[in-house]
């Protein structure tokens, strides 16, 4: 995060003013005066955790799941994951901890660590359409398949000059079958295919009509065009909206880094224990 770091308050116009470009961040606390009055919701690819060349080389920095569990206590469980990934991949990343969440792009939802999770109107996709989506991966070796259950990913970061290929061949499934119910996903590196009733936009509004999260002001970190969908909905929400290693439409600034996003959070909670402080 850059070090010229401006005050600004957390007022009502900070996520209006869409027409004029993002600043940079402020600090935290000048942002989320009160985490108990916050709901903290987080992507994780790309926001929390830096991209790696596969889904399954990411990993956890030292620190991060006891930042990540502070804030659980400091928001009263108003914490949560938003993620394309399965709830049962989030777990895998984090173990041994769990936390909220909302996976499979709005999906499935969970309200607390430890509860099962609550399929948000979510119906698999077509055994069919998944198979026929799946064989793009032979386009090239380097080609990763990831079946997310209510998505299907297509990541090409080690085969970058298949990018084309593999749209266009998902351009011809969706023409042979126009009345398919899904959406294409373009994200970096990877093309994700879902079913079109879902998205992280539909996950979290569900999860802010819940206990702890609801009557809560959401302040959501996205790095992706996946989460624009949240960056759109968060003034309906009277929420804030950041985004990571770009400057994206109609949030309130951003963060250059993953890294930076996590020093941000550390911030966070140091902020307001000095805040309690006689």
């Amino acid at each position: 995060m850059n070090e010229d770091l401006l005050e600004m308050p957390f007022e009502e116009d900070i996520a209006r003013e869409d027409d004029a470009p993002p600043e940079t961040v402020p600090v935290p606390r000048s942002l989320i005066p009160h985490l108990s009055q916050t709901a903290v919701l987080l992507d994780i690819d790309g926001t929390l955790l830096d991209l790696m060349p596969t889904p399954r080389e990411v990993w956890v920095p030292p620190g991060l799941a006891k930042t990540l569990n502070r804030l659980m206590v400091k928001t009263n469980g108003a914490l949560a994951l938003v993620s394309g990934r399965s709830l049962n991949d989030i777990d895998l990343i984090f173990a041994p901890d769990h936390f909220p969440a909302v996976g499979g792009h709005g999906a499935e939802m969970r309200i607390e660590p430890d509860s099962g999770s609550v399929a948000a109107h979510a119906p698999p996709m077509d055994k069919e359409l998944k198979r026929r989506l799946a064989a793009i991966a032979k386009l090239s070796p380097g080609i990763l398949l990831e079946d997310k259950g209510y998505s299907l990913a297509l990541h090409y970061r080690l085969a970058p000059q298949a990018e084309k290929a593999i749209y266009a061949a998902v351009s011809l499934i969706r023409a042979d079958l126009p009345n398919a119910p899904i959406e294409v996903l373009p994200g970096k590196f990877v093309c994700e295919i879902k079913h079109s009733g879902f998205s992280k936009a539909s996950g979290v509004h569900e999860l802010m009509k819940r206990e702890p999260f609801k009557g809560r002001r959401p302040f959501f970190i996205g790095d992706d065009v996946t989460d624009e969908t949240v960056f759109a909905i968060m003034p309906d929400l009277d929420g804030l909206a950041f985004s990571v290693g770009r400057r994206a439409q109609g949030v309130a600034g951003h963060f250059d880094a993953p890294s930076d996003v996590r020093d941000f959070l550390t911030r966070l909670l140091d902020d307001e224990t000095d805040a309690s402080l006689p």
